[in-house]
């Protein structure tokens, strides 16, 4: 649950107990600007696109504001291999500005800023991460992890976040 309320105080830029459905919208063209990237871009386009299917998801009452409650109901492995790994995997598309495939410990530190993440222990989530030393961290390695996170907050990143604080 921990995690989940990590995430969700994450998505309620605002603050004030609820995502709107602008605020989590909002969110990939947010990204875009601050990662240089163009919001013609059809990265930008593929972002918008699957975060409009999460919120959609999300509102289970339809009424342009997830709670805690709803977003708690919601979250999980399921709902993040039917919709979310889509969605977040857009954003880590963004912040891969080589094309690679893999985010460097500049572009994983960079995302994690944008999205609205501490900084200051990206070091410590990109090493639990980079199981491999290569430095670099994969696509699926980065969702994975994150599915593991928002299903039962047990995920290598998550340690390593929950250690730095």
């Amino acid at each position: 649950m921990a995690a989940r309320q990590d995430v969700f105080r994450m998505l309620d830029v605002d603050g004030d107990g609820v995502i709107s459905r602008e605020e989590y919208l909002a969110r990939p063209d947010r990204a875009a600007v601050k990662l240089g990237r163009e919001v013609s871009d059809p990265l930008v386009a593929a972002a918008r696109s699957s975060h409009a299917r999460v919120y959609s998801a999300m509102d289970a009452d339809g009424d342009g504001k997830v709670t805690f409650e709803e977003y708690a109901a919601w979250a999980g492995a399921e709902t993040f291999d039917e919709v979310c790994r889509e969605a977040l995997g857009s954003l880590f598309d963004l912040a891969d500005t080589d094309g690679d495939g893999m985010l460097s410990r500049t572009e994983f530190a960079r995302l994690r800023e944008v999205l609205g993440n501490k900084v200051d222990n990206a070091a410590q989530a990109f090493d639990a991460l980079d199981t491999d030393g290569d430095g670099r961290v994969s696509r699926d390695e980065y969702l994975s992890a994150i599915r593991a996170w928002v299903s039962d907050g047990t995920s290598p990143m998550y340690e390593a976040l929950v250690t730095a604080r």
